[in-house]
């Protein structure tokens, strides 16, 4: 393990009665922990802005599969950008509505432009990207990432 190091925070009781009980309920058995977490989420987050970087990640579509020509519009963004697909997971949750759940990895740049084109599709209720960069290093900064896709 690398060297630690002891920080002080200075937090408002409240907000830190909430963190408490959050990260109790999300089974950490101390704040260092949480506090490293949210830290490495954070670089990360940072380092999948840069177009170029490496990412994995996942498109999360919900739908009214009745809207006419959704999913065919759907499958041909889908088929338009086949190099930056890896999987995707359709699943009827009731009579109506579908969940579609896009597994990607490419360039940041490239994924972002695929998920804004396929969650901005008429007749798609809610979407959602979830980016992050593979084998990055978060307790050594964002500039771990992994270098650009070929």
């Amino acid at each position: 393990m690398a060297e630690l190091s002891r920080i002080g925070v200075a937090i408002d009781v409240d907000l830190l009665a909430r963190f408490d009980e959050s990260i109790a309920a999300q089974g950490y058995t101390n704040r260092s922990e949480a506090f490293r977490d949210l830290i490495r989420d954070r670089l990360i987050a940072a380092s999948v802005e840069a177009p170029e970087t490496l990412v994995v990640g996942t498109v999360t579509l919900i739908y009214d599969h009745h809207s006419r020509l959704l999913p065919e519009k759907l499958t041909d963004l889908q088929h338009e950008s086949h190099q930056l697909i890896i999987s995707t997971t359709h699943v009827h949750l009731d009579h109506h509505t579908c969940l579609e759940v896009v597994v990607v990895k490419g360039d940041s740049g490239r994924v972002r432009k695929l998920a804004d084109l396929l969650i901005g599709t008429k007749g798609v209720q809610h979407g959602r990207l979830v980016m992050t960069a593979p084998g990055a290093d978060a307790s050594h900064g964002a500039d771990a990432a992994l270098p650009k896709s070929a």
